[in-house]
């Protein structure tokens, strides 16, 4: 080793002049190369100085030499003996060379190797091409397809300094596989695949310039080579390539049948799963899946809607973007059908239809396969895929399709049986819910619903209506309907003596049917008909025990139709168990309502037992209690008189005259609420009542000392009215008392009187409204409530009288309030009442 430290610019200084390449190592990296170095590998000093020097070795060896680097760093003894490398050059080339190093020191103190290259002698170009020919067919057998052994045998052979080619026998004749031009002298092709042997070209010069190579493999190969070296001694050399390459092409091939097949296996499992799910899936995520497994832009499915009869097209996927409308579609599909319905068999495209297929799509779909759809042997529709103008479809793409057809007529057989065991499922659930509700439900308008629809299913009709006759007004009503028109039938009146469907059967007692409304000119209602746009009608009568209940119309509004006698006797049959289910609910309400009558009146003995006790309790208390207000008024008026009192003095009796005014007003609400009484119904002019309640009212309510004003508006020819005049008072001076008082900084409070139809009757109603801050939403509920008040001096038995009264007038009080805008109080009295009770 030599003792001299050297700069990076020594080093550069020491090994440039020589002519044999030289390399100075760092680290591990290039720090510095000559200018025979860099020629050698043909690349530039910036591509090669700071790389590592691991970078120009061959890849087999890297790891060796990266240990073997760094043993020397350790101090491991160079060996002196010459070693021999393979140097990567440019162009993919390789170089051997006997290397020589030794070891320098740096200014730094830092170690470095100089490497010394001396080049050999070139090998023979025969022995290069060989070598290179192994390395391309080792290379084959990493490639898995048949496209990639293709590329690597092409790019072996260009590497080996050759321009080679590969045709393809398409059965009538040789084709280039890169779509460039077939060579002047192909037919020696010909003969090479004929004759299996290798046939030299190039006649126009005294040795061959190109030769073809039989390949052989799945399509029938040949490889057309041209470059220098060739001669007929290298031809068993080229013909064992040529041999290897078709090998691993058949190879490749089986491994690709093999994965398509396991590909096809696995879809055809997968899509089996898919159509055996609990629930079918529907025909549109069929197509979408076989769409997807074949690479496909679209799908289509065509059925005969008849044995034997023409394919029409039922669904498609993929086509929304493509199609203007359905008449489109089945264009663009349907001759592509047709092609399957003859064959009988699956089918790739032509180019005639490829061409329609491309036209009618605008370009964008240029390809299909299709399989037909077969049941017991015939032809029942056809499943396609259509791709767009890139890869074709091939015979596996057919084969698949075939078997996918299968699984398709296996779909659509399981979605009809499933669809028929629905109907069936469906129409014994509407039989058990009709027997449930006839016999659970005891509700008219229940009842009428449920069979409404029922019956719709059960005779596939398209609608039901159901009428009810009211027997005082002579009126067949309308009281139910299926779902499409319920709320408007309702409202529908017929008289009994009409000459409609409806009022024929009613009087009949017969069920009649009009199978074809147009052919006849009357005889129904023409005002429903046109309304309903029905074509058939069918009309039955709901009878129980010879009495009329109502009628049931059933229509059919998509065509005239026969209604065959067993259709009727079904019909007749259900409409009796409706009729007799009718009169069962009626007897059940007239009972119900004779049992809540019971329970009201009751309920009322039981109040007017808990007011009498209540009474008699009062009256004890009012005695008791009373006597000594009666005292304690005696002794306030003599102390006043007495002693003439002033400043806390008269404060005190003050309050105490207050209070005890208050303890006796107590005492009087309580009596009020308390003390039983019919009241004595006499017809009053209702104008003087509330003129005399609200000027007493005022008075009471202190509206003489605020800003309150007092409207009334009473309708015009309003009849007198039957009430208890003292007893209506007190009520209205209750109230209005109240709304004046809600009122401090003054208002207006309008009463307003006039007719109205509430709960079928005609009453009196009497709106008194306030402009006073309202009643909270959550304390409105509690106001007709003995005791309950929200005035500091209020008992809180005001509204209770009230309502008391309002209800032994059996009437009723409402109230409604907005929070800030006011409060109103709503009496209703009924005008038809009896001018005194019994």
């Amino acid at each position: 080793m030599s003792t001299k430290r050297y700069s990076e610019a020594d080093l550069r200084a020491l090994i440039e002049p020589y002519g044999n390449p030289m390399v100075a190592v760092v680290e591990g990296r290039v720090s510095a190369v000559n200018e025979a170095y860099l020629a050698l590998i043909g690349l530039p000093r910036e591509r090669v100085e700071g790389r590592s020097v691991l970078d120009f070795v061959q890849p087999e060896e890297r790891s060796r030499l990266a240990e073997r680097y760094r043993l020397l760093e350790a101090g491991t003894p160079l060996d002196s003996r010459t070693q021999v490398y393979q140097v990567p050059c440019a162009g993919g080339a390789t170089r051997e060379v006997a290397l020589y190093a030794t070891r320098l020191s740096l200014e730094d103190g830092a170690g470095a190797l100089l490497l010394n290259c001396l080049p050999l002698m070139d090998r023979p170009p025969e022995m290069s091409v060989a070598e290179r020919l192994v390395e391309t067919s080792a290379g084959l057998v990493t490639a898995h397809s048949e496209d990639a052994v293709r590329r690597v045998a092409l790019k072996g052979l260009e590497a080996a300094g050759f321009r080679a080619r590969l045709l393809r026998w398409d059965g009538e004749r040789l084709c280039a596989r890169d779509g460039g031009p077939l060579p002047d002298d192909v037919a020696l092709g010909l003969e090479s695949l004929s004759d299996g042997r290798p046939v030299f070209g190039g006649a126009d010069q005294a040795a061959p310039t190109h030769v073809y190579l039989p390949v052989g493999g799945p399509q029938a190969e040949v490889l057309w080579v041209q470059g220098p070296w060739l001669a007929p001694r290298h031809g068993s050399a080229l013909t064992l390539f040529a041999k290897v390459v078709g090998a691993a092409l058949t190879d490749a091939r089986v491994q690709a049948d093999g994965a398509r097949s396991r590909w096809e296996m696995e879809a055809v499992a997968q899509v089996a799963r898919f159509v055996a799910q609990p629930v079918p899936p529907s025909l549109e995520d069929f197509l979408s899946r076989v769409a997807e497994l074949l690479q496909g832009s679209a799908a289509a499915l065509h059925v005969s809607a008849q044995q034997g009869g023409a394919l029409g097209l039922v669904t498609h996927v993929g086509l929304a973007d493509v199609v203007r409308d359905g008449g489109h579609a089945e264009r663009l599909t349907g001759l592509l059908a047709r092609a399957v319905a003859e064959s009988g068999e699956g089918v790739l495209s032509d180019e005639a239809q490829e061409a329609a297929l491309s036209e009618l799509s605008s370009g964008k779909l240029a390809r299909a396969a299709m399989a037909p759809l077969t049941r017991g042997g015939t032809v029942c529709g056809s499943l396609q895929v259509l791709r767009g103008p890139g890869r074709a479809f091939d015979t596996r793409d057919v084969r698949l399709l075939g078997t996918l057809a299968e699984l398709l007529v296996a779909l659509m057989e399981q979605r009809r049986l499933r669809a028929e065991a629905s109907r069936q499922l469906a129409e014994t659930r509407l039989l058990l819910d009709l027997a449930r509700t006839t016999s659970g439900v005891l509700e008219t308008s229940s009842i009428l619903d449920v069979a409404s629809d029922f019956l719709v299913h059960l005779l596939d009709v398209s609608n039901c209506y159901i009428m009810l006759y009211d027997e005082g007004t002579k009126l067949l009503r309308g009281a139910a309907a299926s779902a499409a028109h319920r709320d408007f039938f309702r409202t529908v009146v017929l008289p009994l003596h009409g000459d409609g469907l409806a009022a024929r059967v009613a009087r009949e007692r017969q069920p009649i049917a009009i199978e074809d409304v147009g052919a006849i000119a009357g005889g129904y209602d023409t005002d429903l008909v046109q309304r309903f746009g029905e074509k058939a009608l069918l009309a039955l009568p709901l009878t129980s025990r010879e009495e009329l209940i109502g009628v049931v119309v059933v229509d059919d509004t998509r065509r005239p139709r026969s209604f065959g006698p067993e259709l009727i006797e079904l019909a007749e049959a259900t409409c009796g168990q409706l009729a007799l289910s009718i009169a069962n609910a009626r007897l059940y309400e007239s009972l119900w309502a004779s049992y809540a009558e019971l329970a009201a009146t009751r309920a009322e003995m039981v109040k007017r037992e808990r007011l009498a006790a209540l009474g008699e309790l009062s009256a004890i208390v009012a005695h008791e209690v009373r006597n000594p207000l009666g005292v304690i008024f005696n002794a306030v008026a003599s102390l006043r008189r007495l002693l003439e009192p002033g400043g806390d003095a008269a404060m005190l009796l003050d309050i105490l005259g207050e209070e005890s005014d208050r303890l006796n007003r107590i005492v009087g609400d309580l009596l009020d609420y308390t003390r039983p009484r019919d009241p004595v119904l006499q017809h009053e002019d209702l104008g003087r009542v509330l003129q005399d309640s609200l000027e007493a009212a005022r008075a009471q309510g202190g509206g003489a000392d605020r800003p309150v004003v007092i409207r009334s508006d009473v309708e015009p020819g309003l009849p007198p009215v039957p009430m208890d005049r003292r007893l209506i008072r007190q009520a209205l001076v209750n109230v209005a008392v109240n709304a004046i008082q809600s009122m401090p900084q003054g208002g207006m409070v309008q009463v307003r009187a006039r007719r109205e139809q509430h709960a079928g009757k005609e009453h009196l109603r009497i709106d008194v409204a306030d402009q006073g801050p309202g009643i909270p939403v959550e304390l409105l509920h509690r106001v007709f409530e003995p005791f309950f008040t929200t005035k500091a001096q209020g008992t809180g038995l005001g509204l209770a009288v009230v309502k008391r009264i309002l209800e032994e007038h059996r009437g009723e009080i409402a109230v409604d309030s907005i929070p800030g805008r006011g409060t109103t109080f709503t009496f209703r009295l009924p005008l038809s009442q009896p001018p005194a009770f019994p």
